[in-house]
């Protein structure tokens, strides 16, 4: 190959690069929004109202009021102890401490934001926007495909089964991120609330920096077009099966067949007959506005939806490593055949 080439295929990769990592000041279509580049949704803002509030959009003051008031991780922001003392041989808080124990991590470890979400230039008190009182319209469950598996308590103890790694929650096992991070319907957590979005001709890709749970949208013509490229029924995928299409400036993405483990411990559950509709569109040049719908009658009296904002970030996008070094599930494996060791010798 010759200089000239070289030159040309070097000039060429530079701009794909650049196209792919930049997203500021770039014209937009009117068909089609341009998407790529790195993203937050990092705030305080949660799912549902919190008790007491009735306003979906408040002033700056309200919201930092709510927001000074906003549990982390299920602490309430006074119980934090950023100074907890540190056994000096460990490097841990010593045993019995507040900050040592009593939950999955100490405050050095959160980071979810300061602030509530905002959306369109408006402080948010929650991510649903209908029903207007922002709950989620949850009916009695009727179907028998469907379990609610709830690890709160766990979290906050360490008790739980350990007969074999599938008693332990998918995020703990690094299989997708907890929190809803990669969705459908994505959400900001405790921490790693970043994304990088990948726009091409025929795909959307979304890395989500939490434990790198990574979504590739093919996109259609058509609305038809995308949902007859849906994969078979019985082809159930983490984060599910998600096609996409573009109308009138937006990127619409409709997400089927969910994987029903990852739905047990989801924060937007749905059944096999559900699914969750998505919306990215430009707001302006620092920020996409994205909204899901939930559609799913085995669980809701209606569907609901719910919004946020992704910001413009610099990044970077920190690699997730998440089962590297990690000797737990080993122990807690090792504690399980143990204890029927014991029961086995004790039986005889």
């Amino acid at each position: 190959m010759s200089y000239t080439n070289h030159k040309t295929v070097g000039s060429a990769l530079l701009g794909l690069s650049l196209s792919l990592i930049s997203s500021y000041g770039l014209a937009q279509d009117a068909a089609r929004p341009e998407l790529s580049g790195i993203w937050t949704n990092q705030s305080l803002t949660g799912m549902t109202r919190p008790n007491g509030v009735e306003d979906l959009v408040v002033s700056q003051e309200v919201a930092a009021q709510i927001a000074a008031g906003t549990p982390i991780a299920g602490i309430a922001p006074g119980d934090f102890d950023e100074n907890a003392p540190i056994n000096e041989e460990t490097g841990a808080p010593p045993e019995g401490s507040f900050d040592f124990g009593l939950r999955g991590y100490n405050s050095f470890w959160t980071d979810p934001g300061s602030s509530l979400a905002m959306v369109k230039g408006e402080f948010r008190t929650s991510y649903i926007v209908d029903p207007p009182n922002g709950r989620v319209p949850r009916r009695e469950v009727t179907t028998g495909d469907y379990q609610r598996v709830g690890f709160g308590s766990r979290y906050l103890t360490g008790v739980g089964g350990n007969s074999g790694p599938e008693d332990i929650p998918l995020a703990e096992r690094c299989l997708i991120g907890f929190g809803n991070t990669a969705g459908p319907g994505m959400m900001s957590t405790l921490y790693n609330s970043t994304y990088q979005f990948v726009q091409t001709e025929d795909y959307v890709m979304i890395n989500v920096e939490m434990v790198h749970d990574t979504r590739i949208i093919p996109t259609f013509a058509s609305a038809e077009e995308a949902r007859a490229n849906h994969r078979p029924n019985v082809i159930k995928p983490w984060l599910g099966d998600s096609t996409g299409w573009y109308e009138d400036g937006t990127l619409i993405v409709e997400t089927i067949n969910i994987n029903p483990k990852q739905m047990e411990q989801s924060s937007v559950p749905i059944t096999g007959d559900g699914k969750i509709t998505e919306r990215f569109s430009r707001h302006s040049d620092g920020e996409i506005f994205y909204q899901f719908i939930v559609d799913d009658p085995n669980l809701y009296i209606q569907p609901w939806t719910a919004e946020l904002s992704f910001h413009a970030t610099d990044g970077p996008i920190y690699e997730y490593a998440c089962h590297e070094g990690n000797y737990a599930m080993v122990g807690i494996l090792a504690g399980a055949r143990r204890v029927e060791a014991e029961e086995a010798a004790a039986s005889r």
